[in-house]
């Protein structure tokens, strides 16, 4: 009976090949659709933390349930402020982390 030998290939491979190479437009689309979707995962997950409805959310930040469905769901793109008073309302931490040539930037 013949032997069939298996290639391996890593998830970067993968994504170069069928989503494109970074650097490429459809790869940082790719890339910044993943970045609100787990941003989002983390938005909902704080608020059933909190115990609150999406409409008590959005009052509490200012903006109405709709909004909120739409972070959490990351069909629109939010502004840095509207995510800070998000999680700000929530009474969660959120920390930002900058990296330039793999070296991670620190404000003094």
């Amino acid at each position: 009976m013949a032997t069939t030998e298996m290639k391996s290939t890593s998830l970067s491979e993968m994504k170069d090949k069928y989503i494109g190479n970074i650097g490429t437009e459809e790869r940082e689309k790719y890339e910044y659709e993943l970045r609100m979707d787990i941003l989002g995962r983390m938005i909902k997950k704080a608020r059933q933390e909190r115990n609150l409805t999406q409409e008590q959310l959005g009052e509490l930040v200012g903006v109405k349930k709709s909004q909120i469905s739409k972070l959490e769901s990351s069909t629109n793109s939010a502004t840095i402020d509207t995510i800070l008073k998000v999680f700000k309302a929530l009474k969660a931490d959120i920390n930002f982390n900058v990296t330039i040539e793999k070296q991670n930037l620190q404000l003094t």
